[in-house]
C-alpha cells in the first residue's frame, strides 16, 4: 500500500491561520507533510500548528507580513532550519475590498496588490532557490474566479487575481527546467471569514449573501476542504506533469461564461 502523499515533505502555507489556508495546512499534515504556517494572526496560527502537533504531526508557526521581504525570507529560512527543507509553497494569503475605482482609496489598492500579488513574488523569490537546490518542488498560487472574469465593486481584487494567473504562467516557464512546477487554483465563493467579511462590507445580511453565492450548477457555497483537495492534487506527484495551469474550483460558477 502507498503511504501518505507527502511523507517526508515540507509545505509552507501563507494565510494558514484560517479559511482555505487552515484547511490546506491540516490536509497536508494528514498526508504526512511537515507544515509551516505563516500568517499575521499569531493566535490563529498557533491554533492550527497546535492542532497538527497535538495529533502526531509536525508544524511550525511564523507570524509575519507576506508583503514584507524580511518576513518572507524569514519564513523560508525557518522552513529549512525548523522542518528540514521546503518542497511545497502554497501562496494563499489574500485580502479583498469591495469597492469601485471611485470608492477605493489609494491605500486600499496598494494593500491589495501587496498582499495578493507582491507576496507571491517575494515568497517565490526566496523559496525557489531552496527548492532548486534540493531537486525541485511545487508552488500553488491562489487566484480566483474573478481573476478570469470581472466582478462588481471588486476592482483591486479582480486586478490582483488576474495578475496572479499571469504570474503563475510566467513562473512556470522560467522554472520548469529546475523541476519546479507552478500552478494556480481559482476558487469560487468559499465559506471563509473573508467571504463573510464581504457581506459586511456590502451591508448585506450574511444568510442572503451566502444564498446568492450558492447560485451555481452545484448549488452550494464551497467548503475550504474542497479547495484544499485541489491544492493537494496540484502539489502532489499525481500532478507531476501539470504546470502553468489554472484550475477552477467553483462548483461550475464559470461554466456558462465565455
Amino acid at each position: 500500500m502507498k503511504g501518505p502523499l507527502f511523507a517526508g515533505k515540507v509545505a509552507l502555507i501563507t494565510g494558514g491561520a484560517s479559511g482555505i489556508g487552515k484547511a490546506t495546512a491540516l490536509s497536508f499534515a494528514r498526508e504526512g507533510a511537515s507544515v509551516l504556517v505563516m500568517d499575521r494572526d499569531e493566535h490563529g496560527g498557533a491554533t492550527v500548528t497546535g492542532e497538527i502537533n497535538d495529533n502526531g504531526g509536525r508544524a511550525h508557526q511564523v507570524t509575519g507580513d507576506v508583503s514584507s521581504a524580511t518576513d518572507c525570507e524569514r519564513a523560508v529560512t525557518a522552513c529549512v532550519s525548523e522542518l528540514g527543507g521546503l518542497h511545497v509553497l502554497f501562496n494563499n494569503a489574500g485580502v479583498i475590498d469591495r469597492a469601485s475605482v471611485v470608492e477605493l482609496s489609494e491605500e486600499q489598492w496598494d494593500r491589495t496588490m501587496a498582499v495578493n500579488v507582491k507576496s507571491i513574488f517575494l515568497m517565490s523569490k526566496y523559496a525557489i532557490p531552496v527548492m532548486a537546490e534540493r531537486g525541485g518542488g511545487a508552488i500553488v498560487n491562489t487566484g480566483s474566479g474573478w481573476g478570469l472574469t470581472g466582478g462588481k465593486r471588486a476592482v483591486s481584487y479582480c486586478a490582483s487575481k488576474g495578475a496572479v494567473v499571469q504570474l503563475t504562467k510566467a513562473m512556470a516557464l522560467d522554472h520548469g527546467g529546475q523541476n519546479i512546477r507552478v500552478n494556480c487554483i481559482c476558487p469560487g465563493d468559499t465559506d471563509t471569514p473573508m467571504l463573510r467579511n464581504e457581506a459586511e462590507q456590502l451591508g448585506e445580511p450574511i444568510d442572503e449573501f451566502l444564498a446568492e453565492s450558492a447560485a451555481r450548477p452545484l448549488p452550494r457555497v464551497g467548503k475550504p476542504e474542497d479547495i484544499a483537495q485541489a491544492v493537494l492534487y496540484l502539489a502532489s506527484d499525481a500532478g507531476s506533469f501539470v504546470t502553468g495551469t489554472t484550475l477552477v474550483v467553483d462548483g461550475g460558477g464559470l461554466a456558462g461564461t465565455a
